[in-house]
């Protein structure tokens, strides 16, 4: 490979980082997963990450100084966003553009579990786990491949780079009730199954506009929540409790949970050129729990 290639802005083996100069969203941005994208997005060069919370009420700050301490030259901004709201969205990007000039990754980590059964399901529960789980998704869908198509020259602010091609990540962070049944309770399956066909109808939406979409479906993650200390509601919950490790033992192939930054990783490499030919893609990061019984490992 030449010099001359690893300097170009969409270089994903830049000395500097593989997203260096990006301008990023990240939805979900205080759950585990979020936090561990916003993370990855900050530790591989990105210009300015938008960390949005569900609301003003949730509160970024520590994640905004602990990233402004480790990567100073990465802008975190801690935004409030109403996943329902169309305006709200639109507004973000309004706000991106005219600070940046440019939008080049689009990650929704934001999904509600919802309850464990259809008797504790209501009409509303299931609402906002479609707002959550496949309505954000379908809102960057619509809204942000047309900002990504934007070409900026080198700004003036750490980590700048210029955009000369029409370029964009959008990753759908999801979970294995994408695919099949059984991991929790009908709103968590039926939403799952909805941002999936987001992706896979975006593909074609997408043809002729240099912007990607895939899903991440992560199976079971240890974020640092059993059944003991689960929301029995499911509505500030984005994945199901963890198992007993005898039980990750016998049901996932590498015989335990992963954590957050696992999940991460894969986003970090759908957000860049190393995944340039991938698109409509479901990245199924479970250990190996849904190749070995794909249709009643409890997740």
């Amino acid at each position: 490979m030449s010099l001359q290639d690893r300097a170009s802005p969409f270089s994903p083996y830049r000395s500097d980082g593989k997203l260096y100069g990006f301008i990023c969203v990240v939805t979900g941005a205080v759950q585990p997963i979020g936090q561990a994208i916003v993370r990855e997005l900050a530790a591989h060069g990105a210009a300015c990450v938008y960390a949005c919370t569900r609301s003003e009420s949730e509160d970024a700050s520590s994640l905004v100084k602990s990233l402004s301490d480790s990567h100073p030259n990465t802008k975190i901004i801690s935004y409030p966003l109403s996943l329902s709201d169309e305006q709200a969205t639109l507004a973000l990007i309004d706000d991106v553009l005219n600070a940046w000039g440019r939008l080049d990754v689009w990650v929704t980590s934001s999904g509600l579990l919802g309850p464990p059964s259809i008797d504790a399901t209501t009409p509303a529960d299931l609402q906002k786990c479609f707002e959550a789980n496949s309505l954000a998704p379908f809102f960057a869908l619509k809204y942000a491949p047309p900002a990504m198509g934007k070409l900026t020259p080198k700004g003036h602010y750490p980590n700048a780079a210029e955009k000369d091609v029409k370029y964009g990540s959008i990753i759908v962070v999801s979970s294995v009730a994408s695919t099949y049944g059984g991991c929790w309770g009908p709103c968590y399956t039926m939403s799952s199954h909805a941002a999936l066909g987001v992706v896979r109808a975006g593909v074609a939406v997408l043809k002729g506009t240099g912007v990607r979409i895939n899903c991440v479906s992560p199976g079971q993650i240890d974020v640092g929540v059993d059944l003991k200390d689960i929301d029995v509601r499911g509505m500030t919950s984005q994945l199901p409790p963890a198992q007993s490790k005898e039980s990750q033992k016998e049901h996932i192939g590498l015989e335990r949970a992963g954590i957050p930054t696992e999940v991460a990783r894969v986003a970090g490499f759908l957000a860049s050129g190393f995944s340039s030919y991938m698109t409509g893609a479901n990245m199924v990061v479970d250990g190996g729990a849904s190749t070995m019984c794909p249709l009643t490992v409890p997740i």
